[in-house]
């Protein structure tokens, strides 16, 4: 059944693709629509900040506008696409590496459950430390982690998007882990002791 939806995403996407390389203004939002969930999701989580990422998710859409032509059909358009969502985060985070902070932005969130205070706060601790150990992880291993753990890529897929052969990938893979779980050793002893 995924297979099928797949195979049938593809055919729209190829459709609608041909249309917006003939200049098809509505078949760009079609593409755009089916698309910038995902696009929106890779710019979050690589930057951390809802404004960050709708400003890379706009980059990425105005990129594509002006070089859908540039497309030929030698990968699948998706791979192609979070090349470029990929590109663009890189590019951001080099041009706010030349900006020195002002201050911290504190994010109120919701609790969507009812749970105990307690249970929630450590759940709000768990979700800020990972973010902030992903956070910390040099460019190339934290898109690998999020290629893998928010979008689900293949090894073969995330290859393609990152330019660099699936052993790469791997030890990327592997560099982003063992880098994660030094920075996250504290919330195990944490969890053990609250017990």
């Amino acid at each position: 059944m995924e297979l099928c939806a797949r195979m049938s995403e593809q055919k729209i996407d190829q459709r609608v693709i041909a249309a917006c390389q003939a200049g098809d203004r509505e078949a760009f939002r079609l593409l755009f629509e089916a698309h910038q969930d995902r696009v929106y999701s890779i710019a979050f989580h690589f930057s951390n900040d809802e404004a960050a990422a709708k400003d890379i998710t706009q980059q990425v859409f105005l990129k594509l506008f002006t070089s859908i032509t540039q497309f030929r059909y030698d990968a699948e358009f998706t791979t192609w696409l979070h090349r470029m969502v990929v590109n663009v985060c890189l590019d951001e985070k080099r041009r706010l590496k030349r900006f020195v902070p002002f201050g911290e932005v504190v994010e109120v969130k919701e609790m969507v459950e009812r749970k105990s205070q307690e249970d929630c706060y450590t759940q709000l601790e768990i979700a800020d430390s990972v973010k902030e150990a992903i956070a910390g992880l040099k460019p190339k291993l934290r898109i690998a982690i999020l290629l893998k753990y928010f979008e689900e890529l293949s090894y073969d897929e995330m290859a393609q998007v990152l330019g660099c052969s699936k052993g790469t990938v791997a030890s990327r893979l592997n560099r982003g882990h063992k880098m994660l779980a030094r920075q996250l050793a504290h919330l195990r002893s944490e969890m053990v002791r609250g017990e």
